[in-house]
């Protein structure tokens, strides 16, 4: 599949329960998502946004999740920081593992003062639009402040040193003056600063950033995407980032999960899924990227994937991508949910006829 070109070298790490396997040189997994699932309680009925997403993820490596909107996504990030309602509006299936300590803790059965001390401290969280997650009554340094008092038993005055220093590590500039701005006096860029600064404030292992950098031009993003790699390097965390932007992956992902209806339809390292994807969904994502090298040829149009993610109180039998797959095959793709399982390019794909399409290919 020509056009983009991974540039971080991949490590495969999916869930052993899916086929994958780990070199035996890999550091030790800091989280382990198994069977995850999520089910809204509705007047409709049941909508199960989230259903049977495993991954593990160590330390120093990025998991990007890609999908268009309405796959389940951010609900996954959501469920794994236990943000979404409680029960019964809400009920969560699997088990989350976070490691660390004398024995992994499951992130889904913890009581609420218990996740209380994990959030924010050990798991952060980027979300998607800053303007709405930041408190536009309170200063920005008392903001990050607050996290730091709470989970460090500080003072003021030693929070407020460390809000300042993290806003220096963020590429803020005047970074004491800029602890007094609101909200409101900062532009888009420097308010998605301020939540890195916010996430990262107790130092913690895992970080989860859901689309940080969609409403940023151009040159924010590649600024954004570099402080998160600097600081990934630095600190050793491991990464969930959450984007549309394929290009985004390419730069900054070592593992690849793709989303639809709620479910994985492909999963391992960003070289394999990037450069040989085996569902057709993934190609239609990949093919819909504009290409440099089409650039400039008269009357070049994108492709696009006609129709729109079904409507999960009413998925269509079988695989959920067949309505809108130019490979579908009556009798085959609309009998049963295809199972994940592993290609010869090293990674998994839900799809009943990748093979017989890559023998086409060949």
């Amino acid at each position: 599949m020509p056009g983009i070109v991974p540039h971080r070298q991949a490590v495969l790490t999916t869930a052993p329960d899916n086929g994958g396997g780990v070199p035996a040189s890999s550091p030790a997994p800091v989280l382990e998502v198994r069977n995850l699932s999520v089910t809204f309680r509705t007047e409709s009925g049941p909508v199960r946004a989230v259903q049977d997403v495993s991954f593990t993820l160590r330390a120093g490596e990025t998991l990007a999740l890609v999908g268009e909107s309405g796959s389940g996504k951010s609900v996954t990030s959501l469920a794994i920081m236990r943000l979404t309602p409680p029960a019964p509006k809400v009920t969560l299936g699997g088990s989350v593992l976070l490691h660390g300590g004398d024995a992994p803790r499951d992130l889904t059965t913890l009581g609420r003062e218990a996740m209380r001390a994990v959030r924010g401290n050990e798991i952060s969280m980027i979300f998607q639009e800053p303007m709405t997650s930041l408190n536009p009554v309170h200063r920005v340094g008392d903001q990050i402040a607050e996290a730091v008092m709470f989970h460090r038993n500080v003072g003021r005055r030693q929070a407020l040193a460390r809000a300042e220093e993290l806003l220096e590590q963020v590429g803020i500039p005047e970074a004491r003056r800029r602890l007094q701005s609101y909200p409101h006096h900062l532009s888009g860029g420097m308010r998605q600063r301020v939540m890195i600064a916010m996430a990262l404030a107790c130092d913690p292992r895992v970080l989860i950033a859901d689309e940080p950098t969609t409403a940023l031009d151009v040159t924010v993003q590649a600024q954004i995407l570099e402080l998160l790699k600097e600081l990934q390097a630095t600190t050793g965390m491991a990464i969930v980032f959450i984007t549309h932007n394929l290009g985004v992956v390419a730069e900054i992902a070592d593992q690849v999960m793709v989303m639809y209806a709620g479910r994985i339809v492909e999963q391992g390292g960003v070289v394999p899924v990037m450069k040989e994807p085996r569902m057709p969904y993934t190609q239609g994502l990949l093919r819909s990227m504009p290409r440099m090298d089409l650039a400039g040829e008269p009357g070049t149009m994108l492709e696009a994937i006609q129709g729109s993610v079904p409507d999960p109180l009413d998925l269509p039998p079988g695989c959920a991508f067949a309505p809108r797959c130019t490979h579908c095959e009556a009798g085959v793709c609309d009998r049963a949910i295809p199972a994940l399982e592993p290609t010869e390019a090293g990674h998994m794909v839900r799809c009943v006829r990748w093979r017989a399409l890559a023998g086409a290919e060949a």
